[in-house]
């Protein structure tokens, strides 16, 4: 009796999982897939071909954008999906229904993503230079998580997916912007935690790494906060 209850509730994990990933995944994402794989390759070469040495810092810059991409489509167009094909109405016709729902997709957004940018560093330390790979994804999803829940954050705003993705791309070349001025700042949303930069000593550079991380893991926090809290205004998407 107890195993096939067991079995029941895993049989019910799964097809969730599975239902919510049809979902998220659904449409266009092939095309981002696609779009950071080729990304991935095209920037490999060149920086094959145009560096002598290749070292973490540059392994991590290499990871780092692919890994955007991919959280871009889901985060950005979430909600626009879940709106045409009337699944957000169902959504909010179930009382607290929609939080749970949009909290396991964002957990499954972000461990495909994991899972991508493991199998991407597993090639490059077998291909470029050997080195951890679950430590290098690990730090790549803190700027990650942030720009995918900053992203559902707006999306609760604008509801419209390519006015979300314009002001996402507005965010993101205001801070590449500013890549001079806050390139080793704490308040780096792309901070590179394996360039170290001249003159630094280990120590202070692990000490930035550490509040930047802070930071973004605060931001990540508020960020969600806000979208689920968002999702509470039902006269806002209905």
């Amino acid at each position: 009796m107890k195993s096939n209850r067991v079995a029941l509730i895993w049989n019910w994990i799964f097809n969730m999982v599975r239902y919510n990933l049809k979902i998220i995944f659904a449409n266009k994402f092939i095309w981002f897939l696609l779009a950071s794989l080729a990304f991935f390759i095209g920037v490999l070469l060149i920086t094959l071909f145009s560096k002598g040495k290749i070292d973490t810092g540059i392994i991590y810059n290499l990871l780092l954008y692919p890994g955007l991409l991919l959280v871009f489509y889901p985060t950005v167009f979430g909600i626009q999906n879940d709106e045409d094909t009337r699944v957000l109405e169902i959504l909010f016709g179930i009382p607290d229904y929609r939080y749970k729902v949009w909290l396991v997709r964002l957990i499954l957004i972000y461990f495909v993503v994991f899972f991508i940018l493991l199998l991407l560093g597993i090639f490059c330390s077998w291909a470029l230079l050997p080195f951890s790979v679950f430590n290098m994804a690990w730090h790549l999803m803190f700027p990650i998580f942030f720009m995918g829940t900053l992203a559902f954050l707006l999306s609760t705003f604008i509801k419209n997916g390519i006015g979300t993705g314009v002001v996402m791309i507005i965010i993101g070349v205001f801070f590449m912007a500013l890549m001079g001025l806050i390139q080793n700042s704490k308040w780096n949303i792309f901070l590179n935690p394996f360039s170290i930069p001249d003159g630094m000593s280990e120590n202070a550079w692990k000490s930035i790494v550490q509040d930047n991380r802070v930071i973004l893991f605060v931001g990540i926090v508020l960020a969600l906060l806000g979208g689920l809290t968002s999702l509470q205004k039902r006269e806002r998407f209905i």
